[in-house]
């Protein structure tokens, strides 16, 4: 497939105006795509084609990651690229380590969209990777973070306590809550509100469960508890964002 033929048979599918990549070109420390609902891109910025080892953007349109990474990244990023296609589940900010065709490793901060088209359809993913760059933290400083991320993401139902999570990274709890803090600008019990709170989000637009189970499924205790932070987070109960999603769906 064509660069020309991969962008407008999205472009149809898509039914809204294009947001150009060109604008994502001028910043050198950000990889940008976006990609149809079989993992091929479709738009790439500059700087995701320097990393790929090519020279032109077409040399990387209408083909997948699989085809383009190492063996072992292009399957991780083919399977997150698909997991968001088919569960609709945003990542925001994932912290990863990056492996360059000249054989740089390099740590960056992740976020991935599912791309909607006027009907409400899936048909792609969208995002960007964001170099992070610091004279201050070792490698195994990001090593540790992103394990304790991990653990958080897969607990969030579970009591998280920072010390509990410092020992993980076999950090000191002031010095997880400086890195999580660098990374994010939030405290580390801030960054599990939010994950908590954009688990909820998507539990009550995609599944049926009750909101007494959904908090319970965030890591709360009790119904109360779950809709006092969620209404503090969001500005509406759990309740009015699930009727509001549905009458706009």
């Amino acid at each position: 497939m064509s660069e020309e033929q991969a962008k407008q048979k999205f472009l149809e599918e898509l039914g809204r105006p294009w947001m150009s990549d060109e604008i994502f070109d001028a910043v050198p420390d950000c990889v940008f795509f976006i990609k149809d609902r079989e993992g091929r891109y479709v738009s790439v910025n500059r700087a995701l084609v320097e990393r790929c080892g090519k020279k032109e953007k077409r040399e990387l349109i209408g083909r997948t990651a699989r085809e383009v990474f190492p063996a072992h990244l292009g399957e991780s990023f083919t399977e997150q690229d698909f997991e968001v296609i088919r569960e609709g589940r945003a990542i925001r900010g994932q912290l990863e380590l990056h492996l360059h065709p000249n054989g740089d490793q390099g740590w960056c901060l992740t976020w991935k969209e599912p791309v909607v088209n006027v009907e409400g359809k899936t048909i792609g993913v969208s995002g960007i990777s964001r170099d992070i760059s610091s004279r201050s933290e070792a490698p195994h400083d990001f090593e540790a973070v992103a394990t304790v991320l991990d653990y958080i993401e897969s607990h969030l139902d579970e009591t998280l306590r920072l010390d509990d999570l410092a020992e993980k990274a076999e950090l000191s709890g002031f010095q997880l809550d400086q890195r999580i803090r660098a990374l994010f600008d939030l405290t580390t019990g801030q960054y599990i509100t939010r994950r908590r709170i954009e688990l909820a989000c998507y539990l009550l637009e995609r599944s049926e469960e009750s909101i007494g189970f959904i908090a319970l499924d965030c890591g709360y205790g009790d119904q109360s508890s779950f809709t006092r932070q969620f209404r503090q987070s969001v500005g509406i109960t759990p309740g009015a964002y699930r009727e509001r999603k549905k009458a706009s769906g």
